[in-house]
């Protein structure tokens, strides 16, 4: 089995009168990538700050190869990437000077500067856009070079906190096809992410958080046993659902959840496959031509809501 790269201990820390994180503990074992859930306001964002040494627990700890991690512990900390979900980049810059001045902060330079600006811009596909202005990069294109300064310094963890946010499929595509290199390399990640099917494409471990607990913490395979015997129905329309059908149809019997694609594409998790006939009956009955269908087992998303309610979070 691999050895433990890090481990969080009863984490806890609150704002006033208001517990965020209430006793998580979570572990990362070397080469694994652990995907954190949590609806908004579940806690993920401090707990990720806690485990990167930004944020200083009330109590519990953080380990990392057995270094306590701390706001102070400048060599634990050094061995974490921290890639934010708001954008760390001068747009004025160019991507090769921002690397270089993100370098010269973790004391790298000369040769060995040059040649990990180098490799870490070969990582993310940004070579032969180096010496651009930041500013003229897209949205996907910034977000890949986040990736590229949180790697300059070669570290042990990589942090990645909803890394593909506003971004199109294709920069979506692109940054995956990164961290599916870190991975095939033997690197270890955290990934937090509102996309399930994201975490359902690099995790190998899931943690989910609520209300500032742990509520889950499986592999992939585990998750699903968390659930009764469910199935999905997946399906292609020529045109999208009108928002009184979506609604109407989170209503029929047999529904567990209802949840969008990109373009017209949907999946239904059902607490009886038996449903799925039905409710293909019901799509053409209220006009909507199917250009595709398919059944499948239920999604994370559907363990998801099933585990934290289907409520809206402010």
């Amino acid at each position: 089995m691999a050895s433990t790269l890090l481990q969080a201990s009863n984490l806890c820390k609150s704002f006033g009168a208001r517990r965020a994180v209430d006793g998580v503990s979570l572990r990362v074992l070397a080469g694994q990538t652990v995907g954190l859930l949590g609806p908004n306001g579940a806690g993920k964002s401090t707990t990720v700050g806690m485990l990167c040494g930004l944020v200083r627990p009330d109590a519990g700890e953080v380990m990392l190869d057995g270094e306590a991690v701390t706001p102070d512990a400048m060599r634990a900390k050094r061995k974490i990437g921290l890639v934010p979900q708001d954008l760390a980049l001068y747009e004025d810059l160019s991507a090769h000077e921002n690397l270089r001045l993100f370098g010269a902060l973790y004391d790298l330079k000369g040769g060995a500067l040059a040649a990990r600006v180098q490799e870490v811009l070969a990582l993310v596909n940004l070579a032969d856009r180096a010496r651009e202005k930041v500013s003229t990069f897209s949205g996907g294109m910034k977000r890949r070079l986040n990736i590229a300064a949180a790697m300059l310094h070669d570290p042990a963890l990589l942090i990645l906190d909803e890394p593909t946010v506003g971004v199109d499929p294709q920069s979506r595509n692109a940054i995956f096809e990164t961290l599916e290199q870190l991975k095939r390399e033997g690197r270890s990640l955290i990934y937090t992410s509102h996309y399930m099917e994201e975490v359902e494409r690099l995790a190998d471990h899931i943690v989910i958080v609520d209300h500032g607990k742990v509520i889950a913490d499986e592999s992939p395979a585990g998750l699903h046993q968390l659930l009764p015997a469910q199935a999905a129905l997946r399906f292609e329309l020529a045109t999208p659902l009108q928002p009184l059908h979506l609604e109407l149809l989170r209503a029929e019997a047999g529904v567990a959840s209802v949840a969008a694609g990109d373009g017209n594409r949907y999946e239904i998790g059902l607490t009886d496959s038996g449903a799925a006939v039905a409710l293909l009956a019901w799509l053409e009955q209220n006009g909507y031509r199917l250009v595709h269908f398919a059944t499948a087992r239920a999604s994370l998303e559907d363990i998801f809501l099933n585990l934290t309610g289907r409520s809206l979070r402010d």
